[in-house]
């Protein structure tokens, strides 16, 4: 296709998409499956109009995965209730790390054993596939800052910190196969990849966004003398802290992450300081605000609040243009029997079971731990650790494998978990109500 033809594409779908927004809600199915459906009619399986190979292109579909997934953990970050409160946050801390760790090693041995992959391979299948998605998970995630929902808190969490907790076994699938130094015994990974490229980068994360947030506050003031541009502000927090991140060798995405965890926890704290409740700063609650009290002080713009309608609209974007190119990767002999029954494994057994035991000593309930287990949707972060992969070195011949392979999984989580998310969820409210 020509570059006029991209951007007649492009420009049609974006139109479409913005026209039809209300009518896309009523739908029972989710606009991604119709950006992937168009991208495969497109691409080589179809009409061959196109076709994005994965392995030419992996520097560029890196970068593009990339900026995507850290504009979708920033997204979570700032929608997480604050305070923060450790019982609240358990479920997902153990589903980000318990139940990580158990999927990797069922996809690990399901690929060793029935797809007959090297082990080390298998480990990065298996930490490819982990980790569930903040991009195409919008409608199970959590719907404005504060939502309270558990169900949408707990897998926004999860989606949030396990693009962070995946890391350390991408690096040590590549390690298994000679591409990345794990010191004798794994010392080397485990005290640089696990215990330090972690910790610093909860601590990076926090110390940067409470730092923006006080000096964004500050600017401001009560009377809001100093205009600030919340949407750059916000834009160069995520640049800061991921960029100082990986110069120190630490998870950029788990940074980003809990660095507007922290942006939105010192604005509220500094709001609350001052006597304002959460609702008066446009932070998304349902609760409306009592504009006729004068009494009240004039509640300033939050970066966080501010910014997160402009890092929807690019999360929109990047969804309807990395979706489309996944159709477009697809090829007809993707579709065999070892890409289905991996699929299947990881929708019936890996994710259920590493959700059940994940969760067990929690107060989650059963009903929430069924759904959990079912939305553990593959998608855009997926292709970012496969590609990061192949940026490091792996053969061609299996990083074509493992393409194959991944994008089966991505492909059906799309369309069952896109088909199935409304009708579940809705049910599930129904019950409760």
């Amino acid at each position: 296709m020509s570059s006029a033809l991209w951007f007649l594409l492009i420009g049609l779908l974006m139109l479409t998409r913005g026209l039809t927004a209300t009518s896309l809600q009523k739908l029972p199915f989710t606009s991604a499956i119709v950006y992937l459906l168009i991208g495969f009619l497109l691409g080589p399986s179809v009409l061959s109009l196109f076709y994005f190979d994965p392995i030419k292109q992996s520097a560029l579909l890196e970068v593009l995965t990339e900026v995507a997934v850290l504009i979708s953990l920033f997204s979570a970050g700032v929608k997480m209730p604050v305070p923060i409160d450790l019982a609240r946050w358990r479920a997902p801390l153990r589903l980000a790390s318990v139940s990580m760790i158990i999927t990797v090693a069922l996809v690990a041995a399901f690929s060793y054993q029935v797809l007959n992959l090297p082990l080390g391979a298998g480990i990065l299948l298996g930490a490819v596939l982990a980790p569930t998605d903040p991009v195409l998970a919008t409608d199970t995630q959590s719907r404005y800052p504060g939502d309270n929902d558990q169900l949408r808190f707990t897998l926004t969490c999860e989606a949030g910190m396990n693009d962070g907790t995946a890391f350390p076994f991408v690096m040590f699938g590549l390690g298994m196969l000679g591409l990345h130094e794990l010191g004798e015994f794994g010392w080397q990974w485990f005290l640089m990849d696990v215990a330090w490229a972690t910790a610093a980068a909860v601590v990076i994360g926090v110390a940067g966004g409470a730092l923006i947030g006080n000096i964004v506050w500050k600017l401001r003031g009560q009377q809001q003398k100093h205009d600030v541009l919340d949407d750059l502000v916000g834009l160069g927090l995520i640049a800061i802290v991921y960029g100082l991140s990986v110069l120190l060798h630490s998870w950029g995405f788990l940074a980003v992450f809990f660095a507007a965890v922290a942006l939105r926890h010192t604005e509220l704290k500094l709001a609350r300081a001052i006597g304002m409740k959460p609702e008066q700063l446009g932070a998304g609650v349902a609760e409306p605000i009592d504009s006729d009290s004068s009494s009240s002080p004039v509640p300033p713009p939050i970066v966080s609040a501010e910014a997160l309608v402009f890092k929807e609209h690019l999360e929109r974007l990047s969804e309807l243009m990395l979706v489309l190119l996944v159709g477009g990767m697809l090829l007809l002999g993707f579709w065999n029997g070892r890409s289905l029954s991996l699929a299947a494994f990881v929708f019936v057994v890996a994710r259920p079971v590493s959700v059940v035991i994940g969760l067990m000593g929690t107060q989650t309930s059963w009903r929430i731990r069924g759904i959990a287990g079912w939305f553990g949707v593959r998608g855009i972060g997926s292709v970012y650790y496969l590609m990061y992969a192949i940026q490091h070195g792996v053969p061609e011949s299996l990083a074509r494998d493992l393409t194959q392979l991944t994008l089966i999984v991505i492909t059906l989580s799309i369309l069952l978990h896109g088909i199935s998310v409304k009708p579940l969820l809705s049910l599930l409210w129904r019950k409760r109500g």
